[in-house]
């Protein structure tokens, strides 16, 4: 391939399969730290002995998660409150990282602006609509969900690069695949041009992280930074039972996902166990894709 440098395949380390799973002292970097995903990242990381920064613009919850992650596993976990939509804030981050540790071995590009079910439920569902999406939200998704994992990915991959190794990780979605269903937001009773939806802007940072994900696994793949993508579907987290239901019957699993049944694929993805992968999205979305 023109100017990338071929190598050889490396010879088969003859690692155990547990080996390859285990992250000790791994560090690894996760965005949108104190959200419901980003958590369980940090304590998938964890368990298998990775050291954890929870980067989040709410620094006292990113804090609050870390020390129950530190607790509960005794590996270091630690928070810092950065707005990753600035490059200045996100060059300060990372020099905290490479002071406290000396280098970056993981990073998850988690944080996302995310309209739940039940907040489109409270809200006017005008406001969430094509029609009606202000400039403002539109700005501020892209910037929160697109523009942060860039600059995450271009500052910590730098630093990858450096080092000739390095994971990043971009939590995706179904909606980054598919089109979002909008009858599944659909309220009784609301005139149509007031039903919510799924904003427009949500499924394109998705298919922007994809995107980004292949660029940057092709870019950095001569200098051992390997990028994947993982796409959840829809976490249960005591949702409205119609909303439950309109999305199950869109699932051929038949349900939504439970909150940690995406720690496995995060190690995964993010371990020696995965050595071979690169520019990938992995769905795991009970199969909704598949229809």
């Amino acid at each position: 391939m023109k100017g990338m440098t071929l190598t050889r395949p490396e010879q088969h380390t003859g690692q155990s399969v547990r080996t390859q799973f285990d992250l000790t002292d791994r560090v690894a970097v996760i965005t949108g730290g104190s959200g419901l995903l980003g958590a369980h990242h940090a304590e998938a990381i964890a368990e298998m002995r990775g050291r954890t920064v929870l980067v989040d613009i709410d620094g006292d919850q990113a804090r609050a998660v870390a020390d129950r992650v530190a607790e509960r596993y005794g590996v270091q976990a630690f928070a810092i409150a950065a707005d990753i939509t600035r490059g200045e804030a996100v060059a300060g981050m990372v020099q905290q990282v490479i002071q406290r540790f000396g280098h970056i071995d993981i990073l998850i590009n988690n944080a996302a602006r995310n309209p739940k079910q039940e907040r489109l439920d409270a809200d006017s569902g005008a406001s969430s609509r094509l029609e009606h999406f202000s400039l403002a939200d539109w700005h501020l998704d892209m910037a929160v969900g697109l523009t942060g994992a860039f600059l995450c990915s271009q500052q910590i991959g730098i630093e990858m690069a450096r080092r000739g190794r390095g994971v990043i990780l971009n939590i995706a979605s179904d909606l980054g695949v598919i089109a979002p269903d909008q009858r599944i937001y659909r309220r009784p009773g609301v005139p149509d041009d007031q039903q919510p939806v799924k904003p427009v802007s949500y499924s394109v940072v998705k298919h922007g992280l994809i995107g980004l994900t292949r660029y940057l696994a092709t870019y950095w793949a001569d200098q051992g930074v390997r990028v994947n993508a993982l796409s959840p579907g829809g976490v249960f987290t005591g949702q409205d039972e119609g909303f439950v239901k309109r999305l199950t019957d869109l699932i051929p699993l038949g349900r939504m996902a439970h909150e940690e049944e995406y720690k496995a694929a995060v190690v995964f993805l993010v371990s020696d166990a995965s050595s071979y992968m690169t520019g990938a999205n992995i769905m795991m979305d009970g199969g909704r894709t598949v229809w």
